[in-house]
């Protein structure tokens, strides 16, 4: 009885965290200046150098349309900095153009460790 109430009450538990798949982050590609936009609008990133400080990981870049004459956007943006498998994981981006006209968020996010700054697949 005892046995069918405890096999019970592991049956209602949710899965634990431990269960899920663990992401790798030192296994993401190296991150590279340019890179095509998390928009999947034809939009090309460029000048990503990001840089942690106070908490937060920190660049400057350019969105470039793929229009015959390309219109450059600048913006920054600005992600959370915590820390994770011994270097830094950049998560919760958060972005504006220096106009100030467009702003959003990105589900984007850097790695650094070792002195290299990876980007999410």
């Amino acid at each position: 009885m005892v046995e069918r109430w405890i096999l019970g009450l592991l049956l209602a538990m949710p899965v634990s965290a431990a269960a899920q798949p663990v992401e790798k982050f030192a296994e993401w590609p190296v991150l590279k200046s340019t890179f095509p936009s998390t928009s999947g609008s034809g939009i090309v990133i460029k000048g990503y150098d990001p840089v942690i400080t106070g908490g937060k990981c920190v660049t400057t870049f350019m969105a470039v349309t793929s229009d015959a004459v390309p219109a450059v956007y600048p913006n920054y943006i600005e992600f959370d900095a915590v820390a994770a498998e011994g270097g830094t994981l950049c998560t919760n981006g958060r972005w504006r153009a220096f106009e100030g006209g467009a702003s959003g968020t990105t589900p984007y996010r850097l790695f650094f460790k070792d002195g290299v700054f990876r980007g999410s697949p």
